[in-house]
């Protein structure tokens, strides 16, 4: 993610506040590029928990994280882009404007979507705030 740079020390208080809350003894590590403002979140279950409980988490800690951009003008996306793991909370985070000018670009860039196909942008489910794919006539979903 993308932080305002003077809003990290903050921004790092409040989300690891919050992880806190939702998991007591989250062990938490946030690295990265501070000089522009990205910042990477590591974490790791408290060191009793079950690694596969924790695990089972990961979309409600991610959103944790992801809320407290909102809150902080900050981007959910940066340098490495938002992943393949985390894709699916895209559309909760992402203005669908930004989500269709991504997908416009990759069109152009990539109009028989062979570079990394699903990769980034998810493949289609209009329902629940989900940005709809382009279907193709023979070729499946594409970005």
């Amino acid at each position: 993610m993308t932080v305002p740079i003077g809003s990290i020390p903050a921004f790092v208080r409040e989300t690891d506040r919050a992880l806190r809350a939702a998991v007591p003894g989250i062990r938490s590590v946030t690295y990265g590029h501070v000089g522009n403002g990205n910042l990477h979140y590591n974490l790791s279950g408290p060191a009793d928990a079950d690694p596969e409980a924790f695990r089972a988490r990961a979309d409600e800690l991610s959103s944790i994280v992801y809320d407290s951009t909102a809150r902080f003008a900050a981007s959910i996306s940066a340098g490495h882009g938002i992943g393949r793991s985390k894709r699916n909370l895209l559309a909760d985070h992402k203005p669908t404007v930004e989500i269709e000018l991504v997908r416009g670009i990759k069109r152009l860039l990539d109009p028989a979507g062979l570079m990394n196909p699903g990769a980034v942008l998810l493949r289609g489910e209009a329902a629940g705030g989900r940005v709809a794919g382009v279907r193709r006539p023979g070729s499946g979903w594409r970005e």
